[in-house]
C-alpha cells in the first residue's frame, strides 16, 4: 500500500492541535506500519507539501502498489491534478482526513478525490488512517470478515 500525506501534515503535533490532535506524522507512520504488519501487507509512507510531488508519487505507484491510502489535506478541495492521477493509475484509493471535513468551513465540504475513491473516512483523528487501511485491505481482499460470514439477515 502507498500512503500519501498532503501539505502541512508534516506539522502534525504542533499545528492546530485542537483540530488535528497532538500525534505527530512520524507517530502516524509508525502506527500505519505496525497495523499493516498485522494485516500482512506492506505500507510505504510519503509526505509532500508539493502537488507535483504527490502526482509523481501516484504515477510511480502504477504497477508497484496494490492500493492507495491518501490524505490529500488542502489539495482535497483544489487539486484536479491529484484526482486525475489517481484515476489514471486505476488503483483502489481510500481518502482519509483527521478532522471531519463536513463539520468545518463550507469550502472543505467538497472533495475532488471522493468520487473516484473506494471510500472516505474522516473525523477520527489519527485513527482515520487505521480505519482507512483496514477498509482498503478489506476491499482488495474482497471478502467478508470472519465474524460476518453468516447471512446479513442473521446480523
Amino acid at each position: 500500500m502507498l500512503v500519501l500525506h498532503g501539505p502541512n501534515l508534516n506539522l502534525l503535533g504542533q499545528r492546530e492541535p485542537g483540530v488535528y490532535g497532538s500525534v505527530t506524522l512520524d507517530e502516524i507512520d509508525r502506527l500505519i506500519d505496525r497495523e499493516a504488519r498485522t494485516l500482512h501487507v506492506k505500507a510505504s509512507c510519503f509526505q509532500s507539501n508539493h502537488e507535483g510531488a504527490l502526482v509523481d508519487a501516484i504515477q510511480q505507484a502504477w504497477g508497484q502498489y496494490n492500493g492507495l491510502l491518501i490524505n490529500p489535506a488542502a489539495y482535497t478541495h483544489t487539486s484536479v491534478a491529484i484526482r486525475d492521477a489517481i484515476a489514471a493509475v486505476d488503483l483502489p484509493a481510500v481518502e482519509v482526513h483527521l478532522s471531519n471535513i463536513h463539520q468545518r468551513e463550507p469550502f472543505r465540504h467538497h472533495s475532488y478525490i471522493a468520487p473516484i475513491a473506494v471510500g472516505q473516512i474522516s473525523g477520527f483523528g489519527y485513527y482515520s488512517y487505521v480505519l482507512g487501511l483496514h477498509a482498503l485491505v478489506h476491499h482488495l481482499r474482497g471478502r467478508r470478515p470472519p465474524h460476518l460470514q453468516e447471512s446479513p439477515e442473521s446480523i
